[in-house]
């Protein structure tokens, strides 16, 4: 382990791996040198990300003190990346005894600096004022800076980046809405900042001196209002001129389910983002370049990190997205792999069809499956099972892909998230819609080993765990509709390996 900031290859810990942050910084950490190990609940989320074999992975959770301290252990520098964007009641204290468990372990362990992203707060407001999500980020920061460890308190505005739960609110609500009535936040200075440069600020935050223990604002060099934002989005964008027409009517909870209705981003992470717009957040010191120096061209102007995007949204090369991380409410237990199931009933449909295809095309449409391709079935069965799913808070349909061709395990996609994937073979789909229970949807592409037969054999298992006596209900009432929702997702799902198998033989 390495005791010297000045020389190669410090020892970092990172929290939240598996998100939006996380999952950029930890490829930029390494590309410094630095040595790299992962705190995860969920380990296996982060299997398939090209730098997973590159990194030690640790199972555990910030709350727990335990599988804390074994993450610490031998850590020159921890980066707190975890917080709660408005899980409902309780978040505030969660976060708080989270930061308290994790100052602790690190103090205990002899790690030499914390870095932790968290939100820029505007100056001269009352704490009490803050949005509660802003309020939990700072008092996060500040139990962190009382923990004894020397700690970077890193200050963010709005992040633009391709993927950024900021970004895509703001490029949905422009693409989508020429005319729009928007509420009085639009008006509001906001000091934006490009992902490049707060990557870069927490890389660099990594060798800062022992003795720097504060907080640094970070942003970039424009200071707009959201209007501004939305306009010069538009003419990045190649868009026509936006009509925004700002009233004083819509609340912050109105304005979440403004921002949930047209945008992907749902009602419970769009409200502590547009609660934090009530003010302004413009950085009052750019202290952060004594320690962390700028380079010729940053940071990045607006209109630049915007370019930048879009170029890699445009071109499906979008690293991580807002969606990266579990949805806060959503399911999150494995299947079971007790053929008994130790857990209760399950309810299944089951699906098998013989498929005029190779296997490799009949793959590459199950791995396709989702965003703009959809679910090769009754598209407005599943349109309102999206729209209904928004109504009560859910993720709906419109998360799409983060990429159209390549799926990863822990990748959201639309109200699905891919809990394991055996590329060629087996995809199965974890239920994040809000249900009376578990679900789970699993494709396989197969091939018959009956002796002279060598053909391709697509199985589909919808399974269901309910919860309760409403869990049955839901299942019994749904089951009629599932011979024209599974049969056929099924029956199109061969069709089109079907063409795409002939479509490549006429080919070559």
């Amino acid at each position: 382990m390495s005791t010297d900031d000045s020389g190669p290859g410090l020892r970092c810990l990172v929290t939240g791996a598996t998100g939006y942050i996380g999952g950029r910084l930890v490829p930029a950490l390494l590309a410094e040198g630095h040595r790299v190990r992962c705190l995860a609940r969920s380990p296996g989320k982060l299997r398939d990300h090209p730098w997973a074999d590159h990194v030690e992975v640790v199972r555990g959770d910030v709350t727990d003190a335990a599988s804390v301290a074994d993450a610490l252990r031998d850590i020159d520098v921890a980066y707190y990346l975890v917080h709660a964007l408005g899980t409902g009641r309780g978040f505030e204290e969660t976060d708080r005894a989270a930061a308290r468990v994790f100052g602790e372990q690190a103090r205990a362990a002899g790690v030499r600096r914390i870095v932790y992203l968290g939100g820029l707060t505007p100056a001269g407001v009352p704490e009490r004022e803050l949005s509660p999500h802003l309020r939990s980020r700072a008092e996060v920061g500040r139990v962190l800076l009382d923990s004894g460890v020397p700690t970077t308190v890193l200050r963010a505005a709005v992040v633009i980046g391709s993927g950024s739960a900021s970004f895509e609110m703001l490029r949905h609500l422009t693409e989508r809405l020429p005319v729009m009535v928007t509420p009085s936040w639009v008006r509001t200075r906001i000091q934006p900042v490009a992902v490049r440069d707060v990557l870069r600020a927490l890389v660099g935050s990594a060798r800062m001196p022992g003795e720097v223990n504060r907080a640094f604002d970070i942003g970039g060099p424009d200071i707009l209002t959201y209007r501004d934002m939305m306009t010069r989005y538009a003419s990045i964008a190649g868009l026509p001129r936006r009509v925004i027409v700002p009233v004083p009517v819509l609340t912050p909870g109105l304005s979440s389910l403004w921002v949930g209705l047209v945008t992907p981003v749902p009602p419970g992470i769009a409200r502590p983002l547009t609660e934090s717009l009530r003010h302004e957040v413009v950085c009052h010191e750019h202290d952060i370049e004594r320690y962390v120096p700028d380079p010729p061209g940053h940071p990045l102007g607006f209109d630049e990190a915007v370019r930048l995007a879009l170029r890699r949204v445009q071109g499906a090369e979008t690293a991580t997205r807002w969606s990266s991380a579990s949805v806060p409410g959503a399911p999150s237990d494995p299947l079971s792999t007790d053929p008994d199931w130790a857990g209760g009933s399950l309810y299944t449909d089951r699906r098998e069809l013989t498929v005029d295809a190779s296997r490799d095309a009949l793959w590459q449409v199950i791995e396709g499956i989702g965003g703009d391709n959809g679910w090769y079935s009754f598209p407005l069965a599943w349109a309102v099972r999206g729209w209904l799913d928004r109504l009560v808070g859910g993720v709906g349909l419109r998360r799409g892909r983060r990429d159209a061709a390549r799926l990863r395990v822990g990748d959201s996609l639309d109200f699905w998230r891919v809990e394991e994937i055996e590329p060629g073979r087996l995809l199965r789909l974890r239920a994040e819609m809000r249900l009376p229970g578990l679900a789970w949807l699993e494709m396989y592409a197969e091939t018959d080993d009956t002796p002279g037969r060598g053909r391709t054999r697509y199985r589909q298992r919808a399974l269901f765990h309910p919860h309760g006596l409403l869990g049955h209900l839901y299942w019994w009432s749904v089951s009629p509709f599932h011979s024209v929702v599974f049969g056929g997702m099924a029956r199109n799902i061969a069709r089109a390996a079907a063409r795409a198998s002939s479509s490549a033989e006429h080919a070559s």
